[in-house]
């Protein structure tokens, strides 16, 4: 039997050794997908390489390798150890496609958009020895459709407690900064509700009770989701998604999330500077409304996670300082920050490369831990400094009982926020280790 090995690199730690854990609980969608794509005559294996060893060895030879994010570089370095090694390597993932020129050194097909659309073909090439060098295809409109994930090649492992689906993909903003601006180009795909009901329904029948919604917006079409979660509602799981903060408007809409199960929803607020988000193409959204929309979305029992950047046009060491107290004040449980980055392919990218700001050249070290690029209110230096002050500040002890424990809802669910507790302790470690909290 024909046999393909699909792997999801770790990133490197600060001394470029993969991390590592004890348990994965965002495990990634795309590799359960590309295995129900493939024929039955494939022997499939995945492998998460935060949770066990790259098989080097292995007997299969066709390797798929994805990319996300900063742990491209390990990626790019799985990939040339294989090629060594005589296989025949794949990339494929948003920071391939989007960094197409590049990926295409590292392997010998490069798969750039939506693989459902070419996987089959891809195959078929490989095993009449016809391969070609890229393979692109892209959903932009409309309705896509996937079979089945599978995950009984994942459960096996040491996972959390939910496993994703997914209901669309893209997201009708722009973004500068955003890898999914760049694929989709501000349109969101759906997934027929019934396709979505049917893998939530996988979930449950393996055990599982949560799920997560692996959207980049579930708020891209409210008529879209209010059907959607209708359907989950009569399903009996708890799940978490992520989406446009100005949900919070939407008292009905946040009565029927929380109806149907929803506990917790993620928001790239960005920055609290008006100025930084016009920077970024995210005029749409104004931080002095930030507040209200967070308490409503509280208020109607739902927990608010963040992701935020520092680096903004307008930012300041007095702004991000201000931060700190923006997240306490706001009973935020679990934050994170990045600084700004400039992402290879991004428009965001285009832009700083084109005025002559970047202070860094070598694009494999832009990890978000430190400013590769200059701003108007302070220098790279600077920034990077205050971006780990920021950290520091809002991981002490005080901070995370703050938001946590210290807080109207805790003796209602106490559980889920010792659980917090202990998420905030574990990002708490990894930054003393200089190293990023990520979602893994």
């Amino acid at each position: 039997m024909k046999k393909i090995l699909l792997l999801q690199p770790s990133p490197y730690d600060q001394n470029r050794l993969p991390l590592k854990k004890k348990k994965l609980y965002f495990a990634g969608l795309a590799l359960p997908l590309l295995a129900a794509l493939t024929p039955k005559d494939y022997e499939v294996e995945i492998i998460f390489e935060i949770l066990e060893e790259i098989p080097f060895e292995t007997d299969a030879e066709l390797i798929g390798i994805s990319s996300m994010g900063h742990g491209v570089i390990r990626s790019i370095d799985i990939a040339m150890e294989f090629r060594k090694r005589g296989k025949t390597v794949i990339l494929g993932g948003y920071m391939a496609s989007i960094m197409a020129e590049e990926a295409q050194k590292y392997c010998d097909a490069l798969l750039i958009g939506d693989a459902e659309l070419v996987w089959e073909e891809l195959l078929r090439d490989y095993e009449f020895g016809t391969l070609k060098p890229v393979y692109e295809n892209r959903l932009n409109q409309g309705w896509f459709s996937t079979p089945p994930p599978r995950f009984d090649l994942i459960t096996n492992k040491k996972l959390g407690d939910f496993l994703p689906v997914q209901a669309g993909r893209g997201c009708p903003h722009s973004c500068s900064f955003c890898s999914v601006a760049c694929l989709y180009e501000g349109c969101y795909i759906k997934k027929p509700i019934e396709e979505v009901v049917r893998d939530i329904k996988q979930i449950k029948a393996l055990g599982y009770k949560k799920f997560l919604l692996l959207d980049d917006n579930i708020f891209s079409d409210k008529v879209y989701l209010r059907q959607l979660v209708e359907e989950i509602k009569a399903l009996g799981m708890e799940w978490m998604s992520q989406c446009d903060i100005r949900i919070g408007r939407e008292h009905i809409l946040l009565e029927l999330l929380r109806d149907s199960g929803c506990t917790t929803l993620s928001f790239g607020l960005e920055s609290l500077q008006r100025e930084s988000l016009k920077g970024m193409n995210k005029a749409w959204a104004n931080p002095d409304d930030y507040p209200s929309l967070i308490r409503n979305i509280q208020d109607h029992g739902i927990d608010v996670s963040t992701e935020m950047v520092v680096g903004g046009e307008a930012d300041t060491l007095e702004s991000i300082k201000a931060t700190k107290d923006f997240i306490e004040d706001n009973k935020i449980s679990v934050p994170r920050f990045y600084i700004l980055t400039p992402i290879p392919g991004t428009r965001f990218f285009k832009d700083i490369e084109a005025q002559g700001r970047l202070v860094k050249t070598d694009i494999y070290s832009f990890d978000g831990t430190e400013a590769v690029y200059t701003i108007p209110t302070m220098t790279p230096d600077e920034l990077t400094k205050a971006y780990w002050q920021l950290y520091e500040s809002l991981f002490t002890l005080k901070s995370i009982a703050k938001r946590n424990i210290f807080r109207k809802e805790f003796f209602k669910a106490p559980g889920k926020y010792l659980f917090y507790v202990g998420v905030n302790l574990y990002y708490r470690h990894q930054i003393k280790q200089g190293v990023i909290p990520n979602i893994f």
